[in-house]
């Protein structure tokens, strides 16, 4: 059981960890080259459909990573909602959520190291630049983020669901990460901008701990609350994505493979 646990944990921080280099990566990629000679005093914003796109495939090769040993949840979010719902064992959750952290933060210091002597020729200070490593709202105030991330993280759960639902037409074992990885690309596009779409506690609070301790200014955490919502609201969301998919479709798919099993065991019992 512990060997079992360490494979769990280990699976789960190499799948953030993967997820991380990607999607960190291409914001950085967008960042630090951006396609104009002049940088403005701010995160470049540029390129966000290479940074959805590359959000979708970061997730997805996080998926293939880890999804045969831990199922790859790679979401505080995720593991709470299955964990509520009776898909997951609590007892498992600590470790898991743990792993994630870690993965995250060290795919943000990787990112960084690759990066460096080009980060200190454009943000020699490290005051324009956090936002590589975390998200920030595109309006101030916290309801306006934070409703966007439950939104984002509810859709985000319940596709994750309806894909792996075998009672739902699943896709094949190789296509589910592709499917969740296409989830989260189309949830950048049409979610993406009023909180940069973390629909991931892992995902913006590891590298969001990195970029504090690398010493990154305006990083939302030292005298902001901009961090909070990140946490909370991808939980809640997630939280409701399950409850919706089950309460509407889930156990009608299952009361619906019931009464056909029970119906072909009739069959059988009368030839």
């Amino acid at each position: 059981m512990r060997f079992k646990r360490s494979q769990e944990f280990v699976s789960e921080f190499l799948g953030t960890l993967v997820l991380i280099l990607f999607g960190l990566g291409v914001v950085a990629m967008v960042t630090l080259f951006p396609s104009t000679p002049v940088i403005p005093a701010e995160v470049i914003k540029g390129g966000y459909t290479n940074i959805v796109l590359g959000w979708g495939l970061a997730v997805m090769m996080g998926v293939y990573v880890a999804g045969t040993v831990s199922g790859a949840h790679l979401n505080p979010a995720v593991t709470i909602a299955l964990a509520a719902t009776g898909r997951f064992p609590w007892a498992k959750s600590g470790y898991y959520i743990l792993a994630q952290l870690l993965g995250a933060f060290a795919g943000a210091a990787i990112v960084f190291a690759v990066y460096y002597a080009k980060w200190i020729q454009i943000d020699p200070t490290l005051e324009h630049t956090a936002g590589v490593f975390s998200t920030f709202p595109a309006v101030p105030g916290f309801w306006p983020g934070f409703i966007d991330q439950v939104v984002g993280t509810a859709l985000l759960m319940g596709l994750i669901l309806a894909i792996g639902d075998k009672n739902n037409a699943p896709p094949g074992a190789n296509l589910g990460p592709f499917m969740v990885g296409l989830v989260v690309v189309a949830i950048g596009i049409s979610f993406g901008g009023m909180h940069g779409y973390a629909i991931n506690p892992a995902r913006d609070f590891g590298p969001r701990l990195f970029s504090v301790i690398a010493g990154f200014k305006n990083n939302g955490f030292i005298g902001s609350n901009v961090w909070i919502v990140p946490i909370i609201a991808p939980i809640i969301g997630a939280l409701i994505g399950a409850v919706i998919y089950d309460s509407l479709i889930g156990r009608a798919l299952s009361r619906a493979q019931a009464r056909q099993v029970y119906r072909q065991e009739m069959e059988q019992i009368h030839q």
